[in-house]
């Protein structure tokens, strides 16, 4: 598993700390997206559509395809493909048409859209994001869960090995036993001026958690109908 460390991580002495780990960079708050390619392994460029949701923002979205642009130059690089939160399957397909970088970008498949979405676009693209919606928008919740067993049985009995799954804002993942291949969120940015945290303590806890190399298929909680 790849951790993807989100930013801005302040002052800038801390976010050197960091360097060499792999970072994510949102498109709603990029002021350090150059800094961390000149000091990290790989990084993820995120479209900001969770905060621009949360804040009841409009998106820009030829804004955000020039900024991808400048920096899918660097071959370790990748983004996430525009997405609307709750938008529906159409809107969301019709986004990823639109897309102009090919495979340096990676789609996003929503918690509560049908799986046989998820499946296709495991299909079409090498690389695939799950993100959380307002249903299952606590991660590790127990409808998470089981949403989250759903996909993973669906996606075991498609694939003999299974597809690279980003988990959007999933660090907690790590350690799980859902096999994601990466996982982004801004922990270390939040917390790590707490007197008990460091950056690179944090980072090293973070790292140092991994996934299992496969999915044991796990029954399903059917839903009751009167």
């Amino acid at each position: 598993m790849i951790h993807y460390h989100g930013t801005p991580i302040t002052p800038i002495a801390a976010l050197y700390h960091l360097s060499g780990r792999h970072f994510c960079v949102s498109h709603a708050r990029p002021e350090q997206v150059a800094r961390v390619h000149e000091i990290g392994q790989s990084v993820m460029l995120d479209n900001g559509a969770f905060s621009k949701w949360k804040r009841g923002a409009g998106t820009d979205w030829p804004a955000f395809y020039a900024w991808c642009e400048r920096w899918l130059g660097f071959p370790t690089t990748w983004a996430v493909i525009p997405d609307v939160i709750d938008g529906g399957s159409q809107l969301q397909d019709a986004l990823v048409r639109e897309w102009p970088f090919g495979h340096r970008g990676a789609p996003v498949w929503h918690m509560d859209e049908p799986l046989h979405r998820l499946l296709r676009l495991c299909q079409e693209w090498p690389r695939v994001c799950i993100g959380s919606t307002a249903e299952f928008r606590i991660v590790l919740s127990d409808p998470w869960r089981r949403r989250m067993d759903e996909c993973w049985n669906a996606l075991a009995r498609e694939h003999r090995l299974l597809p690279w799954i980003h988990m959007l804002r999933g660090m907690q993942c790590a350690g799980r036993e859902w096999p994601f291949a990466s996982v982004d969120s801004t922990d270390i940015a939040q917390n790590h001026s707490r007197p008990q945290n460091t950056p690179r303590g944090m980072a090293d806890r973070w790292d140092a958690m991994q996934t299992p190399g496969a999915w044991e298929p796990r029954p399903e909680q059917m839903e009751l109908v009167a």
